[in-house]
């Protein structure tokens, strides 16, 4: 892109230069579009892509063409330029400085790119480290009917519906402002009681645990409502 952006600046101000220099000049180089006409006497061109066209050629190559097909397509678009010894110069620097630009560009990407990458892993750290320390309070309705049918005041208190990892995860979000998905989230089975949880994290393994842990964990209470 960068090749085909530069050539094509260069063939506007190439044609912008030959009519500005004077006609008696020595060096003053020949408007495309004057070098076109002249293939009405030599039936084809040589000119230069500018940039690489299907089924004629690649950016930089030298190709015949008929001069219609110049003057009417290629030159408009500044897809190509004549091939004379000032344009193929101008043509070979610009493409020079092209490659450098998009090796300039592809090394900026790679520093943006690890940036990137190392801040994502300390965002995912301190992320880590809050639910790690956190306690998820939920407030849920109980089953009123099986809480009076119990047979003593140390028996469960059954919620009226269970808590699942879709909650886990919406709660996480509400209360810590932390985004997780819910296969972070290692519940086997729903949290069907009033009561402390301890639920296990599945975290990136790029993310160290603290010492003396051996997983991720985050504090659940749930309380009757």
């Amino acid at each position: 892109m960068a090749y085909l952006r530069n050539g094509r600046n260069v063939l506007r101000q190439i044609v912008k230069d030959t009519n500005i220099h004077s006609s008696g000049g020595s060096d003053r180089m020949m408007n495309p579009l004057i070098y076109a006409s002249q293939g009405v006497r030599f039936r084809h061109l040589e000119v230069i892509l500018t940039t690489s066209v299907d089924k004629l050629g690649k950016a930089g190559e030298t190709v015949k063409v008929a001069p219609g097909y110049f003057r009417n397509h290629l030159m408009p678009k500044l897809l190509a330029v004549p091939n004379i010894d000032k344009y193929a110069y101008l043509i070979k620097e610009h493409r020079k400085n092209s490659l450098l630009e998009v090796e300039e560009e592809v090394e900026e990407v790679k520093v943006v790119a690890a940036v990137s990458e190392e801040a994502k892993q300390k965002a995912y750290q301190k992320a880590a480290k809050i639910l790690d320390n956190a306690r998820l309070v939920l407030r849920r309705p109980i089953d009123l009917k099986k809480f009076r049918a119990r047979a003593t005041k140390e028996d469960p208190i059954e919620l009226k519906s269970p808590v699942t990892t879709e909650d886990i995860v919406a709660e996480v979000a509400r209360q810590l402002s932390v985004q997780i998905l819910p296969e972070n989230v290692h519940l086997p089975s729903p949290l069907l009681t009033v009561g402390e949880y301890e639920v296990t994290l599945r975290l990136p393994k790029s993310i160290s645990l603290p010492p003396g842990k051996v997983q991720w964990t985050l504090k659940v209470k749930i309380r009757a409502a």
